[in-house]
Parts: structure tokens; sequence; C-alpha cells
């Protein structure tokens, strides 16, 4: 059965569909009151008004279903499938912010509570989530301070010789020691703080209240006045609830920016009319591939051909739709009242599925007046600046970081280009460097290169250095490395003119001077550079190097007050990026060549074959083996056709031998 007699064949019952390509991966989830309108609505001549509704259906190749009793099931199922399958047509939630929760680890002979920001299904209790994030650790410290529950890692499944520091603190009650207290105690104290972070307040303070008599009564005064003064802080934190409470529900506020395919979302959780905390949403490239419906298409008829049409188009209802289930389904925390900007289909029912899942009443609205439309539009102002400062940042930071590289290494000019050199080797061996440049703001990987050391021996870097830099920057100045007395003088933008008539003549753009020459290493490697610069006559050039480990920057000329930045600095954080970039390039080149030369010191034993000739066809080849089954044909591309034969002569000799 194909796409289209699939698609008459479904029922028209509440569900969630699933397309699937060639490959059988599900590629977009979606829930409808009738599954066969719904997906028989993407089909419609003109309905389809995204493009990428139209790049799914191409995709598209079969479609499955899952039948349910109603929508809000529909809406439940839909969420847990998006989350599952992470289908790439979808809305997806990419968030890394994580709100914590108290943890009481009830299936702990003494259990403990701890912050943490994964649920699991260990038999533990979680309470949250708590924003601000210092909010759950404050409640965790009250809870260690006044009901004497630990969060130790020790293991209390059995005792130990001694108590820790926190027991003789008075802040734990020493469970992990034999008969410093009793399990009938600990129990106690656990459900204290059940009832505690469970919000029982009044039953808690009558609880305290009936053993601080009791205690009292049989003249335990120190333990009565325990109870005391655990009854007057549930009491001040009741207070403080109420008061919050009187304020305002708990509330959620929902903003957006969108523009040329992006989109920025603000949340805002207000809570006792407060402000608590925010969180930041991006999505780049985003469009719905949901279609409008259209409800006399349920019954009968032929399924036409989707139209395509290039231009996108946003959907803010369907995105607020998919963001919300995403958020909230399967929370167990969700606020009274949710703010959002614009209408979507199925916002009655999101509410009603969510308040049987919290057990209180849920209000999903779209506020136009007064207030609540002021939190709105706040909301949207934030998103407005999130998203300038994620979509907008490149060339302005890019500046703002320039000024500053600029005053701190005392340069003329904020620098538009920066060359970063580094040397690689192992005791001598395979020495090469590399060069990597950044500019306006990013890596420019197009303009890297790789040097291979030719007259150095064994282990000098600062003799590496000084061939890598006069090897570089002649060939910028269009020289070759010859005596400084027949070297040409430069012009002032550093270009020498003879070369750039040259390549004006051939179509490129002549090679300048960086804005800075970067070093890694210390002062001796930038003296080494600092010497081949004054060999080419380059004297004004900017030059500074880092030093490893302590991450000193040494600027030439100022070696003796080398700079000392923070290590939150942005100026740092620049230097080390360039810097370990060039270290990782050239450590891949080093690698690579040291890996040809073992695996290829039997092509030098064949006659004919040098090191040059043996390098030509590792770099054709690839390895040793694939030299090893080429036929004649394809190694005389590379090679004499008398080194081919010998080659070929070789290999099945040693065939032969096998």
């Amino acid at each position: 059965m194909d796409l289209q007699q699939k698609i008459r064949s479904l029922p028209t019952r509440p569900g969630v569909y699933l397309y699937k390509n060639a490959a059988g991966e599900v590629i977009y989830v979606g829930k409808a009151n009738s599954l066969r309108a719904r997906v028989r609505s993407y089909f419609v001549e003109g309905v389809s008004e995204d493009a990428k509704t139209g790049s799914l259906l191409r995709e598209a190749v079969d479609v499955e279903y899952i039948v349910v009793d109603n929508e809000k099931e529909a809406l439940a199922l839909e969420s847990n499938l998006i989350k599952e399958k992470q289908p790439r047509f979808n809305i997806l939630l990419r968030d890394d912010k994580t709100y914590p929760y108290v943890k009481l680890t009830l299936g702990e002979r003494f259990p403990r509570v701890f912050v943490t920001r994964s649920l699991k299904k260990d038999g533990s209790v979680y309470y949250g989530p708590h924003f601000p994030t210092s909010l759950a650790y404050r409640i965790v410290d009250l809870i260690h301070r006044h009901f004497l529950i630990p969060s130790c890692k020790i293991d209390l499944s059995r005792y130990h010789p001694r108590a820790c520091l926190q027991y003789y603190i008075g802040r734990c009650l020493g469970p992990c020691v034999e008969n410093l207290t009793t399990p009938e105690t600990y129990a106690e104290a656990v459900r204290d703080v059940r009832m505690f972070l469970e919000g029982k307040q009044t039953e808690l303070t009558r609880s305290l209240t009936q053993r601080m008599n009791a205690a009292a009564e049989r003249e335990l005064f120190e333990l009565a006045a325990k109870y005391r003064d655990l009854i007057s802080t549930v009491e001040q934190l009741h207070q403080k609830q109420r008061v919050a409470a009187a304020e305002g529900p708990d509330t959620d506020v929902f903003g957006y920016h969108y523009e040329n395919h992006m989109v920025a979302v603000n949340l805002f959780h207000v809570r006792g009319g407060r402000v608590l905390d925010r969180r930041e949403f991006f999505w780049e490239d985003i469009s719905m591939v949901a279609p409008p419906f259209r409800p006399g298409l349920a019954e009968g008829g032929e399924v036409p051909r989707a139209a395509q049409v290039p231009e996108p188009v946003f959907d803010p209802g369907a995105f607020f739709s998919a963001l919300l289930k995403q958020i909230y389904i399967g929370q167990q925390h969700t606020p009274a009242e949710i703010f959002v900007p614009v209408e979507f289909e199925d916002r009655d029912s999101l509410s009603e599925l969510l308040a049987e899942a919290c057990h209180h009443r849920v209000e999903i609205a779209v506020p136009q007046r007064g207030e609540k439309r002021s939190l709105l539009d706040l909301a949207g102002d934030n998103a407005k600046q999130s998203f300038d400062q994620r979509f907008r940042v490149l060339k302005p930071n890019a500046r703002i970081i320039a000024k500053a590289v600029q005053d701190a290494l005392t340069l003329p000019n904020p620098p538009k280009r920066i060359e970063c050199f580094d040397i690689s080797h192992i005791q001598g061996t395979e020495t090469v460097a590399s060069m990597v440049v950044w500019e306006d703001g990013r890596m420019k990987k197009s303009d890297y290169r790789k040097f291979i050391i030719h007259t150095v021996a064994g282990v000098d870097d600062f003799a590496s250095m000084r061939e890598v830099i006069t090897r570089r920057y002649s060939r910028v100045l269009g020289r070759t490395p010859v005596p400084s007395s027949e070297f040409r003088v430069p012009s002032k933008d550093g270009v020498d003119p003879e070369l750039s008539t040259r390549n004006s003549a051939l179509g490129t753009k002549p090679e300048k001077m960086p804005s800075l020459i970067l070093i890694d290493g210390g002062i001796g490697q930038l003296h080494a550079a600092a010497e081949a610069l004054e060999s080419l006559e380059i004297t004004a050039q900017p030059l500074a190097s880092i030093a490893k480990r302590e991450e000193i920057i040494y600027i030439h000329g100022q070696e003796d007050e080398p700079l000392v930045l923070d290590h939150h600095n942005p100026v740092l954080h620049l230097v080390q990026m360039i810097r370990d970039e060039a270290h990782r390039f050239a450590v891949t080149f080093h690698r690579k060549r040291r890996a040809m030369r073992d695996r290829s010191s039997e092509l030098l034993e064949i006659p004919g074959i040098g090191e040059n000739t043996r390098r030509r066809l590792l770099e054709h080849f690839g390895s040793l083996r694939a030299v090893s089954e080429a036929g004649q044909a394809a190694l005389a591309a590379v090679v004499t056709k008398p080194q081919a034969e010998a080659i070929v002569t070789h290999f099945r000799a040693r065939q032969a031998e096998r």
C-alpha cells in the first residue's frame, strides 16, 4: 500500500501520526482530532504555504498512526514521541539550562537530601524545580541546620568508627556511627522534612508542638527548646509564603522575536508578583510544517499533490503549541497561569491536560490589556534583546574584541588579521610547523599553512621558528630567503611592488603583513621570530608570544613587563583559542608525517625509489597497502614507467614468498 492509499484508509478518530522516510526514520510527529482529515490536509492544493512542508512530503514515504480516546491523550502522546524520536521536522526544545530539585533518598536506610538536576526512578522523592538556583541550596542548608538530615556521600548501609565534622558542629544526627542516633529518631526527622518540603506547614507545626510539650513534661528542656526553635523557623517560612501567595499566583510569561527564519524566546518565571528567573531559547532556520486545517476535507475524494511554495512561513501559534507541550507535559510542577503572546489551536485541551497532571487549575491565557499584558510586552522586549545578542553578535563583538586586543597588547590599530605559529616534533624527528589565521573575528582556514623544517637537525625550536618566520614573510614580501644585502625594500604597506604587479596580472590578491604575529612559546621563541623579522628588515611588525602553563603574554619590546591577564579576560580567551588551534594543526600534520614514515619504510628498499618518490606515492594512494595493490598503469600516473615496474615486481615477489 503506497502513501496515498494509506492516507485514504486512516481512521477519523483522535490520535498521533508519524511520517517516516525511506530509511524508516521518524521525521515528523503530529496529533489530530481526526487523523484522516489532518494528514489529508498536508496534500491539499494551496494549503502548504511552507517550503519546509514540501521538503517533508518529498521525503516522507510512509505514515504510521496511533489511535487514542481523546485530544488530551493525543497531546500527551505527541509530546512523549517528540522527546523520544527527536524528529527533525518538529520544533525541538534544545535548552541546556535545567533547574535544580531537592532530592530525598527514601530508598536508603537513612535517607539524605541532595540538590540535583536529574530525575531518576530510584525510589527517591524529588521536590521542585526551584528558581533561582540558589533557592534549592538554601532549602537544603536549612534542612541541615534545623532537621539535621545530611547530604554526605558516606556509605550509610554500614556503621563507621567515628562521625565527621558535620555531626560535631550540630548539623547532622550522625547515622554513620552506631548509637549516635536511633532509627526511630532519624525516621521522625525524615517525616518532618517530608512535611516541610511538601508544604504541610500546619501539620508539621502541630506535630512539633506536641513533641515540644511532651519533652517539657518529661523535663527534657533542651529538647523542648530545639522543637520550639524549629516551630519558630517553620512559622516564619509559612508567613513568607503566605505573603508571596497573596501577591499573585505562580505565573510563567512567554515573549518571542522572529526575524529571518530565526526565533528567540524569553520565559519569565513570576512568583509572588516578582520575576525570579528567566530562560532563553533559540532556534535557527525555523519554520513549521503543520498546514492549516480545513474541516471539509475529512471525507472522500482523491488526495491531491502538495503545493510547493519556496518562501517559508512562520506560524507563531503552531510554534507555541509545540513549545508548551515540550516544556510542561511530564513535568512535576506547572504554574497556575501561563501567558503566551498568541492564540493556538489546542490551548484549551493543553490547559485541561496540565491541570489533571498537577492537580490544580492551569490557565493558558493571551492577555490583551492591563498588568498582565505589560508582563507579556516585557518578555517580548527581552526576547528582542536576546535575539540581538545571539544572532547579531558576531560583527559587533569582533570589533569590541579587536579593540580590547589593541588596548591590551598596545597595538597601533585594532587587529584585522593575526597569524600564529607553532613547532611540533618528537625528539627532533619529522619537525614541522603550522600557521593559522584569525581574520575579522573568525578563524580563516583557507589561509592555514604547513611547513616542513629543512635546515634544522635535532631539537632546536628556536632555529625552527627562525626558518619558518623567514620563509613565510619572505614570501609575503615577494622575496626568496637570500642575504639581507640583496633584499628589496618593501613599500609602506609591506607589499613588494614587483610582487604586487605580478599578482595583479594573475588576478590574485597580494598578501600583506598581518596586524599581529603570535608565537606559541616563551621569550626564546619570541626572540627567534624577532631575529627572523629583523633579517628581513621588518622592524615595526607587532609581535607577541604566549607561554604555555603560565599563560603569560610576552610582547616584543616589552619583555620585562609581561602581560598577565585575568583568566576570565576575553583577550586571553581569544589568544588561547588561536594558540590552541595552531598547536592542533601542527600536531595533526606531524602525526600524519610520522605515520607515513613509519608505514612506508619498505618503499625505500625498492631500487630507484627515494624519499621524494615515496612521499608522492603515499600522498597519492593514501597508504602502503594501496600502493602494493595498485596496477602498473595507476603507478605510472605518479612515477616513471621503470619505477612503476620495479614497484609491481617488488610486491609480486613478496606475495609469492608468502
